[in-house]
C-alpha cells in the first residue's frame, strides 16, 4: 500500500477542507445548543457529493475508491467543526448509501442513488432495537409475506437521522428458523403507510444529528423494496459495518489533527513561569501523545479502507481501526481540554463540544467491547 497521496487525492482533500471551513462552521455552536439539523448545509454537502463519495458517477456519486473515500472524510472531519453534521453524513453514507449501492438492482439504483448522493434524500439505518443493541441480530422486527410483497412490524431505536429521514434501510426477520440467514433488508420510504418516526432523543454530543425511534405498524412494501434478496440482510449489514468502522474513523483522524494543531498553537502562545506552557514537560508530553495517536490512527484507517475492496477478510482491520481510533479520539479530546485549561472548558472554544462528541465514538458502529470480541474471534479464540 502506497501511503503517498496522489495529486488528485491532495486536490480533493484541500477542496473539501476549504469548503467545510467556508460553508459548514458558522453557527455550529448554536446548532449544538439547539439540537438543530442543518438541512441547508446538508444540501450544500450534497452538491459536493459528500453523501455519495464512493458511488459510481453514473449513479450520481463521486466515483472514489474506499481509500479515497477515507481521505475525503478525513478532510471533512478536519475542516468541519460541526461533529453532528459530519456524523449525520457518515450515518447516511456508510450505513445506508453504501449497502444500497452494493446490493440494489438497476431499477433501485436509478430510483434512489442519485437523490441520496446529491442531498435530496436523507437516509436512516434501522437495525438497533430496544432489546437488541450489541446483540444486533436478536431483533424482534418481523416481515411476513403478503402476496408479492411484505408486511413489516416492529420498532427501531437509536436511529441516527431518524427524525428527519426520507427513507430507511430496515432489517427484519423473515425466517426465524434460519438465524442470520433469516434476516432481510428492506428500503422503506417515509410515505409508506404505517411507517413513522417515533420519539426523538436528547444526546450528550453530536447534537446536530437527530436521533430517535422508528415505528413500523403493518407497513406494506412491494417486492421493489427488497434489497439484495430474501435472507441477505446479515451479509449486507456486516459489509456496511466494515465500511462504517473503517471510513467513519477517518473523520476522527481529521478531528484529531485539528485538535493537535489547536493544542500546539495554545501551548506556544500561553505563558506560565516566564515561558510558553509547551516548554513544560507535562504539556509537551500530552501533545506528543496526541501526535502518536494521530499517526497510528491514520495508518490503521488507511489500511482498513485499502483492504475493504481487496480482501474478504477486511472485518478484523475495520474493527481494529474502529477500536483504536475511537479510544484515541476520546483521549486526545480530553488532553486538548486539559492543555487549554479553563479555556478548554468554555463552550465558545468548541473543544468541550468535541470531547462530548467523541464519547459516542466508543459506542456507535458496535461498542468497543464488541470490537474486542470480533478481533478475538478472528484470532481463533
Amino acid at each position: 500500500m502506497n501511503l503517498d497521496l496522489t495529486a488528485e487525492q491532495k486536490l480533493l482533500r484541500d477542496e473539501i477542507v476549504r469548503f467545510a471551513r467556508a460553508e459548514l462552521n458558522q453557527g455550529a455552536r448554536e446548532r449544538d445548543r439547539d439540537q438543530e439539523f442543518p438541512r441547508e448545509l446538508w444540501r450544500k454537502c450534497g452538491e459536493m457529493k459528500l453523501q455519495g463519495l464512493p458511488v459510481p458517477e453514473e449513479d450520481g456519486g463521486g466515483g472514489l475508491d474506499a481509500l479515497g473515500t477515507a481521505i475525503a472524510l478525513e478532510a471533512l472531519g478536519y475542516g468541519c467543526e460541526d461533529g453532528g453534521l459530519v456524523f449525520a453524513i457518515c450515518a447516511h453514507l456508510l450505513a445506508c448509501v453504501v449497502p444500497i449501492w452494493k446490493h440494489a438492482d438497476d431499477d433501485q439504483r436509478a430510483r434512489w442513488l442519485p437523490k441520496l448522493c446529491d442531498g435530496s434524500l436523507i437516509a436512516v439505518n434501522g437495525m438497533t432495537e430496544p432489546d437488541s443493541g450489541s446483540d444486533a441480530f436478536a431483533m424482534s422486527t418481523r416481515a411476513t409475506r403478503d402476496g408479492d410483497g411484505w408486511v413489516l412490524n416492529g420498532a427501531k431505536t437509536f436511529s441516527s437521522n431518524g427524525p428527519v429521514a426520507d427513507l430507511a434501510l430496515v432489517y427484519a426477520v423473515t425466517d426465524p428458523e434460519k438465524g442470520f440467514g433469516g434476516i432481510t433488508a428492506f428500503v422503506v420510504e417515509k410515505s409508506a403507510g404505517g411507517f413513522r418516526a417515533g420519539q426523538k432523543f436528547e444526546k450528550m454530543g453530536l447534537r446536530s444529528c437527530p436521533i430517535g425511534e422508528l415505528v413500523l405498524e403493518d407497513v406494506r412494501v412491494g417486492p421493489d423494496a427488497l434489497l439484495g434478496g430474501e435472507g441477505a440482510g446479515a451479509t449486507i449489514f456486516a459489509q456496511s459495518m466494515d465500511w462504517e468502522r473503517a471510513c467513519l474513523g477517518a473523520t476522527h483522524v481529521g478531528t484529531m489533527q485539528r485538535l493537535l494543531e489547536g493544542a500546539i498553537a495554545h501551548a506556544r502562545a500561553r505563558r506560565s513561569g516566564g515561558q510558553p506552557i509547551g516548554k513544560h514537560q507535562a504539556v509537551a508530553h500530552k501533545i506528543a501523545d496526541m501526535k502518536v495517536r494521530l499517526e497510528a490512527s491514520r495508518l490503521l484507517v488507511y489500511q482498513a479502507a485499502w483492504r475493504l475492496e481487496r480482501t474478504r477478510a477486511s472485518a478484523i482491520d475495520a474493527s481494529i481501526a474502529k477500536l483504536h481510533v475511537s479510544d484515541s479520539l476520546v483521549a486526545s479530546a480530553h488532553d486538548a481540554v486539559q492543555i487549554l485549561g479553563g479555556y478548554g472548558f468554555l463552550v465558545e472554544q468548541g473543544v468541550e463540544r468535541t470531547l462530548r462528541d467523541a464519547v459516542a465514538s466508543t459506542i456507535y458502529s458496535g461498542t468497543n467491547e464488541m470490537q474486542k470480541n470480533i478481533i478475538s474471534r478472528w484470532l481463533g479464540l
